[in-house]
């Protein structure tokens, strides 16, 4: 056991310099994802959010939670996902083991293999936040965490990662200026050799939409929709950027190569454009948010990297599913939804809905799940008669 727990650092970080561009590749099944918010009271189930994302042939979604009623539903469904470790939760993970132990036995266990949970969120937006507390207890929950997956034979199928906001950032303009505050850098610097250490990406939430929204007048609204624009040229690295998506994630890659971790992933946890908003809410329009959902989902579909990183493919997972009407804050808040309740699409980015809006040309959930029943039954009757 001594001989073990001697090496087994080591080891990792050994692993981690030849593994970190491909990480992605496990844990992450193509370049493309949405985040399933569920503060609402109109959301469509879990069996048939299921249904919706089959059939817009989305593989991979996070959700803010371990929800039991969601995990029961996607087991069998292929679709991998990324569960939450709440924020109110991280100060007694933090304490020990035996709590990270105890919620993973109830959360997450019991549901494999058959739930493809594939990544473990610990906290979200933690570093750049107001408790001052949380930045704290961020790494030894996260560390309690991965030890007990590791201690369960989990740690090598589930990853352990914690999402970030751009208020850990001093700047990001031009991308190759990008740093890490420095309140933030005594403690982003341990979590990331951490990281670094298990194979983890860093993980950021990156929307063009607030950045346009807190400073319209001096930001091209065409750069932030990836639509035809002079763009940015970075003087230092001689680079051009015509989209605002792709300047967000090479910041984040200049701001870890200054902190010493150069060969660590980037993956966006979380960007997206509101469909609607209040009046003082520049852009938060339905055209804006079907041009920028739509021109993102074809540039992540290529499959290419950035400016800074062109051998990296570059990975996002989508904010929202569907509207939140319960969510807190400015109207912006509740209106992300790429989806509707019923299943139909908020505006056309190339998804198949469940229902349209206007008529019943597209089937709904019912109509799918009677469907998908009477082709097996069919299947059956064949079967049968063929013996």
């Amino acid at each position: 056991m001594v001989f073990s727990s001697f090496l087994f650092w080591p080891l990792l970080l050994l692993l981690s310099v030849f593994t970190s561009h491909v990480v992605g590749d496990k844990f992450f099944t193509g370049t493309y994802g949405v985040n399933y918010g569920r503060i609402a009271d109109n959301l469509p189930s879990p069996h048939s959010v299921v249904t919706l994302l089959k059939a817009a042939k989305i593989k991979n979604i996070r959700i803010y939670d371990a929800d039991h009623s969601v995990l029961t539903a996607f087991k069998g469904s292929g679709i991998e996902i990324v569960i939450g470790l709440p924020n109110e939760l991280l100060t007694g993970i933090s304490v020990g083991e035996d709590q990270a132990m105890t919620w993973i036995k109830e959360n997450v266990q019991p549901f494999l293999p058959g739930t493809k949970i594939r990544g473990i969120a610990v906290g979200n937006e933690i570093l750049g936040g107001t408790d001052l507390q949380l930045w704290e207890v961020l790494l030894p929950a996260a560390r309690n965490v991965y030890n007990v997956l590791h201690r369960l034979g989990l740690a090598d199928d589930i990853q352990v990662s914690s999402p970030h906001s751009e208020a850990v950032f001093a700047n990001s303009y031009p991308p190759s200026s990008c740093t890490f505050r420095e309140d933030i850098v005594p403690f982003m610097k341990p979590l990331l050799q951490f990281f670094s250490q298990i194979g983890t990406p860093f993980f950021i939430n990156a929307y063009p939409f607030l950045a346009y929204k807190n400073d319209p007048e001096h930001i091209d609204i065409n750069y932030a929709l990836f639509k035809k624009t002079h763009g940015i040229f970075d003087a230092k690295t001689n680079l051009h950027y015509d989209n605002m998506f792709e300047a967000m994630v090479d910041a984040a890659y200049a701001a870890l190569e200054k902190a010493g971790f150069e060969n660590m992933e980037v993956i966006v946890s979380e960007t997206g454009w509101a469909s609607r908003g209040d009046a003082d809410e520049a852009g938060a329009t339905v055209e804006n948010a079907r041009t920028y959902n739509y021109h993102l989902r074809k540039r992540l579909l290529k499959k290419k990297g950035t400016p800074y990183r062109p051998k990296i493919k570059a990975r996002a997972y989508v904010f929202a599913l569907f509207n939140e009407n319960l969510k807190p804050g400015p109207t912006s808040e509740r209106n992300f939804g790429l989806f509707k309740p019923d299943g139909s699409i908020a505006y056309d980015i190339g998804f198949t809905g469940l229902k349209s809006s206007a008529t019943s040309s597209l089937l709904s959930f019912k109509e799918i799940g009677c469907s998908y029943m009477l082709a097996i039954t069919t299947s059956f009757a064949f079967l049968l008669l063929t013996l």
